[in-house]
């Protein structure tokens, strides 16, 4: 049996990304009646009187208020978390490492580094655009490059690797 993840994806009362704990912070939350759990893996964690899912996602019970107005760092780190380290062109999900960040409409044609211009790209999918537009090179996005909509992005660096995850991350 795989070991359960060893942190726990917050979300806010309104099911937004807020912040990843580790399990002890989660089971904290859960005992004072100020979360509830969302996901859970099939082991339990057991003490003498108590016995609990483990939990992977939790929900905060009241809500907590986000400033939507803090700036967002556009940089290689925060364009791959927003695109969960998911090639746009093909879906592919190589290393970190192997990935890209593509100008949708390259700067050569005036298009600019802004969040609706740069798309997470695995390096055969940016080679094979190129400097084109991804209509000439036949190519599609799989989603439209977008600003984030939650500041906890920058947070949920290692998101990716928990699959469970992935449907309270999508932007």
């Amino acid at each position: 049996m795989e070991p359960p993840l060893r942190t726990v994806l917050v979300l806010n009362s309104t099911y937004e990304p807020l912040n990843i704990v580790p399990v002890h912070r989660a089971i904290g939350l859960l005992l004072k009646e100020k979360a509830e759990i969302v996901e859970a893996a099939d082991q339990k964690l057991r003490a003498e009187h108590l016995a609990m899912d483990w939990p992977l996602v939790i929900r905060l019970v009241v809500f907590v208020p986000i400033p939507r107005r803090l700036p967002l760092p556009l940089s290689r780190r925060t364009v791959l978390a927003r695109d969960l380290y998911t090639c746009q062109y093909c879906g592919g999900q190589p290393s970190k490492h192997d990935l890209t960040v593509d100008h949708v409409i390259p700067r050569s044609r005036g298009g600019a580094t802004v969040w609706e211009n740069v798309a997470t790209a695995c390096a055969p999918c940016n080679r094979r655009k190129g400097d084109r537009l991804p209509e000439e090179a036949g190519m599609t996005l799989r989603s439209r490059p977008t600003r984030p909509h939650f500041v906890a992005i920058v947070l949920l660096g290692e998101a990716n690797a928990h699959d469970v995850w992935r449907k309270y991350l999508t932007v």
